[in-house]
């Protein structure tokens, strides 16, 4: 069991948009809510958009730029919050992936935007904070642009498969549902990976077999946050499906995805393309014992 709820800053990222300043409210109310330091970082490229064709223009710098964006958002914090919330400001140039994947190095959790584009470029944008889930190695929390605080707020949900790939989603989710002192729901869509009994037995169905797998996942988790209050959602749907319908009554949603220089989960990257609500991206760390049983299945015999 890991202690996957840390307790570093939050780290959000500030382009110096009019819509950021929504991202930027998400991560100053959770900083506030668990105490922690919030970090605004905006990352920059060295070379700007400057054109030929506006005589007379002089562009500040991607650096000026950038500057002014952070300045922007800690004032915007300050207004809201006044001095509630110990408040870090960084501009760093490099690419988008290096400068936030630095910055969460030790972080809680990693806030983003959600892209408005549409079709393939949001599946592009979508693979990107993927990727970045699991170079930072903390949960990124992807926020839609459109999201604005309500009373479902305190609501969490969390995808479980019954394999390792869930377990520090699961106790991220536990841990925010704690926090919060809301619910939990807990959505199972598929069958176990492991069947709990024999199919022969026509009374194992897959409906008995998932409420098994539930029932073993969860025991160590409802033990450890008792005040959580937990309701089991199964569904015939597929997975991200189901986790969708599951975020229009949900402040919060949580999937596990895999780390790694290559991360490939079609379920997360799915569910973060159309999710209605903050989705957590919590990114599964390999055990020993899972790397060994990876390295024995991919090695070549020698006789």
């Amino acid at each position: 069991m890991s202690d996957w709820n840390r307790t570093g800053p939050v780290v959000v990222e500030v382009d110096g948009s009019a819509e950021n300043r929504r991202v930027v409210d998400y991560a100053s109310a959770e900083a506030l809510r668990v105490g922690a330091e919030l970090v605004l970082v905006a990352p920059y490229s060295a070379h700007g958009s400057y054109s030929p064709m506006m005589p007379g223009y002089a562009p500040k710098s991607p650096a000026e730029l950038a500057d002014e964006a952070v300045r922007a958002a800690v004032a915007h914090v300050r207004h809201h919050d006044g001095y509630a919330t110990e408040l870090a400001a960084v501009t760093e140039e490099g690419s988008r992936l290096r400068v936030l994947a630095q910055a969460a190095r030790k972080a809680r959790m990693l806030v983003v935007g959600r892209s408005r584009s549409r079709g393939p470029q949001r599946l592009v944008h979508t693979q990107a904070n993927l990727t970045l889930a699991a170079r930072a190695g903390c949960p990124v929390v992807v926020v839609p642009m459109s999201w604005k605080a309500c009373l479902a707020d305190r609501k969490v949900a969390v995808g479980i498969d019954g394999t390792a790939l869930s377990s520090e989603a699961l106790e991220f989710a536990f841990g925010v549902a704690a926090g919060r002192e809301g619910d939990l729901i807990v959505v199972h869509a598929g069958a176990p990976s492991e069947p709990a009994c024999s199919d022969e037995d026509p009374e194992c169905s897959w409906l008995s077999r998932a409420d098994y797998m539930l029932s073993e996942t969860l025991a160590p988790w409802t033990s450890r946050f008792p005040a959580v209050q937990v309701t089991r959602f199964l569904s015939s749907r597929q997975p991200a499906a189901a986790l969708v319908h599951e975020s229009a009554d949900v402040g919060l949603v949580v999937v596990g995805a895999h780390s790694g220089a290559l991360s490939n989960d079609p379920v997360a990257r799915r569910s973060v393309a159309a999710m209605t609500c903050p989705i957590a991206i919590v990114p599964h760390h390999l055990t020993d014992t899972e790397r060994a049983g990876l390295h024995a299945q991919t090695a070549v015999p020698t006789h």
